[in-house]
């Protein structure tokens, strides 16, 4: 086999690649059948397949009992993944589609088309929504369960600092992959301000160095009711 045949066996699929690809987010947009929206479901499937195995192991980790972990795994997957993004997404729709641009009426295809007219759908919105929800998901569901035992320990300046900074990296490629999303859209415009929550972020981190343990006080385990107790 050839070095050139052995490089392309090792190839990633295209979807793995757009999958991790935070830059792009495979918001190279296409207009088809007149509409932005791509009914493609792999993406949210495979995510939420993440998350539900995600679930399972924090709920391992820091529950007690069989159902424990399946509770933990069913909120991280309808509540915190779909829940948030259809509560995201819902409000993107108003709000930037009547602020940022002309708003046409329409769930997940457009509405009557007017004259030379394009506008925001609501798929659209929820596309963007699902896939800015990765990195929340490498960060705050993977990393920060891996560092646990680090940063969720009695008050340190190292162990805060890291533990915040995962929330700060996490909620502002959140914001980057949302702007990046809306800002593909020709008929939208000033579509920077977007990334306006990032200096605020940066400004409520500093202060949270010297005031606020994220890794404490916000894992996502504790958003299901189950209190942070050391991993069984």
């Amino acid at each position: 086999m050839s070095s050139t045949q052995r490089r392309a066996s090792m190839r990633i699929p295209p979807f793995f690649r757009r999958l991790f690809k935070f830059t792009s987010m495979d918001f190279e947009t296409k207009q088809t059948k007149s509409t932005y929206h791509r009914p493609d479901p792999a993406f949210t499937y495979l995510l939420a397949l993440f998350l539900l195995l995600t679930g399972l192991a924090w709920g391992l980790a820091y529950t007690s009992g069989a159902s424990g972990p399946i509770r933990v795994a069913l909120v991280f997957v309808l509540g915190h993944f779909l829940g948030t993004s259809l509560a995201v997404s819902t409000l993107m729709y108003f709000l930037v589609g009547r602020v940022l641009g002309k708003r046409r009426q329409g769930l997940f295809g457009p509405g009557p088309p007017g004259p030379g007219e394009e506008g925001l759908e609501f798929g659209y919105c929820f596309d963007v929504s699902i896939r800015a929800y990765l990195p929340i998901w490498v960060f705050l569901y993977i990393l920060q369960f891996l560092l646990m035992p680090l940063i969720a320990q009695d008050y340190s300046f190292a162990s805060n600092f890291f533990g915040n900074t995962l929330y700060l990296v996490a909620l502002a490629y959140y914001f980057v992959i949302t702007f990046l999303g809306y800002n593909a859209l020709p008929f939208l415009s000033r579509t920077e301000v977007l990334l306006a929550p990032i200096p605020v972020l940066v400004i409520i981190w500093l202060i949270s160095l010297f005031t606020f343990d994220c890794a404490t006080n916000l894992a996502p385990v504790l958003w299901c009711g189950v209190g942070l107790r050391k991993p069984v």
